[in-house]
């Protein structure tokens, strides 16, 4: 796959990149900090000249139905924030706290993309008695709770941790082992609350970086700088080392 910088309209690998911009959820590719500057100054100017694509953001959290009022509006702000930087919202399609999230996302008008585990409507209301209403499109894996995790993480740009029991902690640790971006929402209980002691633990670099915050605008705020800034050059655990000095 290659990507063109907006500005000379020179074409060339992702890894290749000097570096990048996001600009209305979208992500640019340059080949030198001159063209993302010149971008920039006059993204409107730009933005259309190339073919580019949106950022995802995957929210991973607990289905239950047990968390405080406080959390579900946090993570209903997380959704609008998702939204609002024009980033495309990616959940299990389940109840709880994904589902509080989609709903923020589109009150804010957003677009959010449901991986459900069942293999058509009727089964994902009926079967996994999850909800269908807040979502623009929702994709069917027939991979069951479990196995759509992987979907779910690799569809993902970045990851977002929230509140969450077993299964959240699955999701985790295939985003972390994967070399993710991932934020995590602290105050939101459950495993979100556990991940930094986790982490700390490991005692292994798999590439992931993490981002703790209290608050969801400057959660997402603080990912999206940290990918357009570095995470860009190797977002996930399949992609080569980039040489030394490149970037």
């Amino acid at each position: 796959m290659m990507v063109q910088d907006p500005v000379c309209l020179m074409q060339f690998s992702p890894r290749e990149a000097k570096t990048t911009a996001e600009y209305e959820g979208k992500l640019y590719y340059f080949c030198s900090p001159s063209c993302r500057n010149t971008f920039l100054s006059q993204p409107a100017l730009y933005q259309n000249k190339v073919t580019s694509m949106h950022l995802t953001v995957g929210v991973m959290g607990s289905a239950g139905n047990e968390a405080a009022a406080d959390v579900k509006e946090k993570s209903m702000i997380l959704g609008q924030s998702i939204a609002q930087r024009g980033f495309v919202l990616i959940t299990g399609a389940c109840p709880g706290l994904p589902y509080e999230c989609a709903r923020g996302a589109k009150q804010a008008g957003g677009l959010s993309i449901g991986v459900s585990p069942a293999l058509s409507l009727d089964e994902h209301i009926h079967k996994y008695r999850s909800p269908a209403d807040v979502y623009d499109v929702l994709v069917y894996t027939g991979s069951g709770l479990m196995g759509r995790e992987v979907t779910n993480i690799r569809s993902s740009d970045m990851v977002v941790i929230l509140g969450g029991r077993s299964g959240t902690l699955g999701e985790f640790a295939i985003a972390f082992d994967e070399g993710k971006l991932i934020g995590v929402l602290q105050g939101s209980g459950g495993i979100a609350d556990q991940i930094q002691d986790l982490v700390a633990s490991f005692q292994k670099d798999s590439g992931a970086r993490l981002v703790y915050s209290a608050d969801p605008l400057k959660l997402i705020d603080e990912m999206a700088k940290l990918y357009t800034e570095r995470h860009y050059q190797r977002p996930s655990c399949f992609c080569d080392e980039i040489p030394a000095g490149a970037g």
